[in-house]
């Protein structure tokens, strides 16, 4: 659960150094910036994103527990469904960055589930916390030195810091920007497809209460009906699919600069 304590921290940083809306002003899907819930009169501000996350992580918390409360060895219930998603993590760690770095799998399990959760807020009738900027901001932080630390540890400093110069000198300055570059790449993708499905969702509601009012229905079914199958994409679908996408994305990077620093094939 460290994954979700350390977002929580991270998030609560940035949003504290960033603005937000003021309390009492009305709340859009479509903000980009923290939604500032209560200001400490030292200036720490505790935001909607770092709320949702506690909750988020929480909730993970009491499963994990329930799960391992009495184990048997005929699994069922609360045991038998955690059981399925350990295996299911541990399978897909296995066949994407190889059977020597399946110790990643209790982050990359917490990673995947965490964001998932963050992301399904819209079923909630809540904005998603990777919707804030500077959530997406922090879980791409978090890859960014997971990444890195491992990158010295398979290889050690003096290589970590070789490997810049590597195939030509000239490389270095492009190999620093293209570390820097990457936790914000990552980010601002999770960030902008969960953002991108608000718009999308705005724009289709106005466009069906158009329709009923031009055709002067009775009944608001262009606004109740019919959304429903692109509610579904965006509140179901598309939390997975980029809970999803970040998973693999950072288990590819981790993977790769594993790989380069001499652990072999990362798919043995």
């Amino acid at each position: 659960m460290i994954v979700c304590i350390a977002a929580i921290i991270v998030v609560s940083v940035f949003a504290a150094l960033g603005g937000g809306e003021e309390d009492g002003e009305h709340k859009s899907m479509l903000e980009v910036g923290p939604r500032i819930i209560f200001r400490f009169s030292n200036g720490v501000q505790i935001t909607e994103s770092v709320c949702w996350a506690v909750i988020v992580a929480v909730f993970m918390m009491i499963f994990a527990l329930l799960a391992t409360r009495k184990l048997t060895r005929n699994p069922k219930g609360v045991q038998g469904v955690s059981e399925l998603i350990v295996e299911f993590v541990y399978n897909f760690v296995k066949n994407t960055m190889g059977k020597h770095n399946v110790g990643f799998a209790p982050y990359i399990g917490t990673l995947f589930f965490f964001l998932i959760l963050c992301n399904a807020l819209g079923m909630l009738g809540q904005r998603a916390a990777t919707a804030d900027v500077n959530f997406a901001f922090a879980m791409g932080i978090l890859v960014f030195f997971l990444i890195q630390i491992n990158s010295v540890k398979s290889k050690g400093v003096k290589g970590y810091l070789t490997h810049f110069a590597e195939p030509f000198p000239f490389m270095v300055p492009i190999k620093i920007i293209e570390e820097i570059v990457f936790p914000v790449s990552l980010s601002f993708r999770l960030f902008g497809n969960i953002l991108a499905g608000y718009i999308i969702l705005e724009l289709y509601m106005h466009l069906m209460g158009s329709l009923s009012d031009k055709l002067h229905f009775p009944i608001p079914f262009f606004q109740t009906i019919l959304p429903l199958p692109v509610n579904a994409f965006f509140d179901i679908f598309e939390p997975f699919l980029q809970a999803f996408v970040f998973s693999m994305l950072t288990m590819s990077f981790i993977a790769r600069a594993i790989v380069v620093h001499g652990h072999g094939d990362g798919h043995k």
